[in-house]
């Protein structure tokens, strides 16, 4: 199982018309703790920011599943709901999950959701799709 950190990284970046500007990036990183998160996201910032940054926040976020997919370049969180039948009442209920998708757009985050749900048993209902400012995500590699 996965335990997901948001980390805000904070920098100055030297933008297009060659000003110095200061940026705030969120980045997605896969560790056991906060502190993990913390030394985690700064091995993986130090070969893209030359000169100084901070990791101005982390927060833990909960997501229950990640679909990548290697030619899209944003990020979308997506509630899923399973919907189940209380027998005992006769209505449904409903249990929201979130879920993260790599994508182009909202169509093909769609598409993405509905192909990793493909072999799902349960019944579910997709209630929202909104794109992300996450730039990146760098989960644990196992061997």
């Amino acid at each position: 199982m996965h335990i997901w950190f948001e980390c805000k990284i904070k920098y100055e970046k030297t933008a297009e018309e060659g000003k110095i500007v200061k940026v705030s990036e969120a980045y997605l990183v896969d560790a056991l703790s906060f502190t993990e998160a913390e030394a985690r996201i700064i091995e993986e910032m130090k070969p893209f920011i030359s000169g100084e940054f901070e990791v101005a926040n982390i927060k833990r976020t909960r997501i229950n599943e990640m679909f990548f997919y290697e030619n899209a370049d944003k990020w979308y969180r997506t509630k899923v709901n399973f919907v189940t039948l209380d027998e005992e009442k006769g209505v449904e209920k409903r249990t929201g999950v979130t879920m993260l998708v790599q994508a182009n757009n909202m169509k093909e985050a769609l598409d993405g959701i509905l192909e990793g749900m493909k072999g799902s048993m349960a019944d579910y209902e997709i209630a929202n799709i909104t794109e992300t400012s996450i730039i990146d995500v760098y989960k644990i590699e196992t061997e």
